[in-house]
């Protein structure tokens, strides 16, 4: 719809990748918010992971940082007046959207945030911020999706080189299952000692 668009977008990232570093926190910064790169800032850390793999863990921080910062924006954005935007974007599934954010808290986000596409992850992010789930459980979660994202592509790319990018898309649905499959594991029994705990407390 907007060919300027696709010409600036392409102008970022062409900028960014000169950047390294800085250019990745960018893109994820970018991508997280206001506009899409799709799989340009994995792409753009498997290159610059090859490159220099001892530096690999500092790329893949500076991609989760501008992600989550990202997110943040975005949750303001909506918590400031994105009701109409979510529902719209949304479309049917707006209700079942909200009550998986509003039940689940940090664990719904979490799960919502490993998700390969293609799910509609900023829906989720607009509705965390419309329906004010609390911002450190909202950082948290997206934080926690985006270190364990980054910091596996990161490992990959020092491990497969090259092959890296292929390698996740086509394992991506396994690799989503299991990233669900420990998210949820590691849910459940936080909630089981939590509730655990809550006799003890109760009798201090």
């Amino acid at each position: 719809m907007f060919p300027w668009l696709k010409t600036w977008k392409g102008k970022i990232v062409a900028f960014a990748a000169t950047l390294g570093g800085p250019g990745l926190l960018l893109i994820s910064f970018l991508d997280s918010s206001i506009l899409t790169f799709p799989i340009i800032n994995d792409l753009l850390l498997i290159d610059l992971s090859i490159q220099r793999p001892a530096r690999m863990p500092l790329y893949a921080f500076l991609a989760a940082l501008g992600s989550v910062a990202g997110c943040v924006v975005l949750y303001f954005i909506a918590k400031k007046g994105g009701e109409a935007f979510f529902h719209k974007k949304a479309g049917t599934r707006a209700n079942t959207i909200r009550a998986w954010v509003e039940k689940n808290g940090f664990g719904g986000m979490l799960v919502a945030a490993l998700l390969p596409p293609p799910t509609p992850f900023k829906v989720f992010v607009f509705a965390a911020g419309v329906f004010e789930i609390p911002l450190l459980s909202y950082t948290s979660a997206i934080a926690l999706a985006r270190c364990i994202r980054y910091f596996g592509v990161g490992y990959l790319a020092v491990r497969y080189g090259n092959e890296a990018m292929p390698f996740i898309g086509q394992h991506k649905l396994g690799i989503a299952i299991a990233l669900v499959a420990f998210v949820a594991a590691s849910y459940a029994a936080s909630r089981l000692i939590l509730r655990e705990g809550e006799p003890q407390s109760a009798q201090e």
